[in-house]
């Protein structure tokens, strides 16, 4: 069984999507139960409909290679939902007794404990925090003499596995719980950073979602890793930190770019990224930003192929009619992230020994103060 932390739409139209199609596909692959962490009423509806042996829908709209597609593709590889508050015994024994692997998102807070939950261990009454719910779990499983599992965060955050890991070990070291159970936990169990890259723009209820054409879901390859089932989108990965790069330093930085250009321009209220890619001058500029400064500045890293590649995806994806991404949602934090998509850009291509010109970058980033 795959236990799945979240009832976000982006898991349903990204994991749970992937599952069924590879079901589909022949594999054998193992039920999907989905748990709801937090107390939010609204997300609490999606349970009752993944108890539909139904399934869910899923609808891809968007570019393909410059033509628009859109199927609607029925998931089913979901069987149950899940409580945390609500029920806690039955999570508990399906996690001693069926589950091998764990996917997560849970948020930009998603590994935050609360003081409570840095008491005791949880008894009989569940705690508040995934890293706290998941500690509980997997001790609950070594008690029982149950194997290690394979645990797969989805959370935006770099190093997502190991920073999961060395939370959940540091709990239990606050907790003061056996040293058997915490090397367990740390040699038995397999925390694998992942990556995960698609947007879905918008829920349908009870459950089910929207998503663009592009997905991906890069894993970081280790001893012992087996996945629950394969599929097309899934790219395991010794060089994790390159797919994060491209995202970062292509999708992001342009992103950035066109929220400065609609700053500078007076900065109206519902602009959106597909409407910016239908004025000329601004597609032509950056198809110039990515062709003259970003596939160079890659190409000076080894990276040129694939970035080329990653580009012609991400001007698909901006010009996806289907999706309404405005540009002032994009530009909070704007200096922040001027300074990790672009200056962090530059300093990779300086670091890496070539002398890539990049004046609008560099300019940019120097506009922010980023770049000393």
């Amino acid at each position: 069984m795959i236990l799945q932390f979240g009832t976000s739409r982006f898991l349903q139209a990204h994991v749970d999507l992937f599952a069924s199609e590879a079901r589909d596909a022949g594999q054998t692959v193992a039920d999907i139960v989905i748990v709801q962490v937090s107390d939010d009423p609204v997300r609490a509806h999606r349970l009752v409909a993944f108890d539909d042996t139904a399934g869910f829908p899923v609808v891809i709209r968007g570019l393909e290679g410059g033509e628009p597609v859109q199927r609607t593709v029925q998931v089913r590889s979901v069987v149950r939902g899940l409580a945390v508050a609500r029920d806690w015994p039955e999570l508990c024994a399906l996690f001693v007794g069926e589950v091998t692997h764990v996917v997560s998102n849970t948020g930009d807070h998603g590994y935050t404990v609360p003081p409570e939950d840095r008491i005791m261990l949880a008894g009989d009454q569940s705690p508040r925090s995934f890293p706290a719910i998941l500690l509980a779990l997997l001790n609950r499983r070594w008690q029982f003499g149950g194997a290690g599992v394979t645990i797969l965060p989805c959370e935006l955050v770099v190093g997502n596995g190991q920073t999961l890991r060395a939370t959940v070990l540091d709990l239990a070291e606050q907790l003061r719980l056996q040293p058997a159970f915490v090397e367990w936990l740390g040699a038995a169990c397999l925390w694998v950073d992942t990556l995960v890259d698609r947007i879905v723009s918008e829920p349908i209820h009870p459950a089910g979602a929207v998503a663009e054409p592009y997905a991906l879901w890069a894993i970081q390859d280790q001893p012992g890793l087996v996945l629950p089932f394969t599929h097309q989108a899934i790219i395991v990965t010794d060089d994790l930190p390159r797919f994060e790069r491209l995202k970062l330093h292509i999708l992001n930085l342009g992103h950035s770019w066109l929220a400065e250009r609609w700053h500078r321009a007076g900065a109206m209220p519902d602009a959106t990224v597909r409407q910016a890619m239908t004025d000329e001058d601004t597609l032509a500029d950056l198809r110039r930003l990515y062709n003259d400064e970003v596939v160079p500045g890659f190409a000076a890293g080894g990276l040129g192929d694939e970035a080329a590649t990653y580009v012609g995806n991400t001007i698909d994806r901006f010009a996806n009619p289907f999706i309404e991404h405005r540009l002032a949602d994009i530009h909070a934090s704007h200096a922040a992230k001027i300074a990790k998509r672009v200056g962090g850009f530059v300093d990779w291509v300086d670091a890496s020994g070539g002398e890539v010109p990049m004046p609008e970058l560099r300019a940019l980033a120097q506009r922010y103060e980023v770049k000393k």
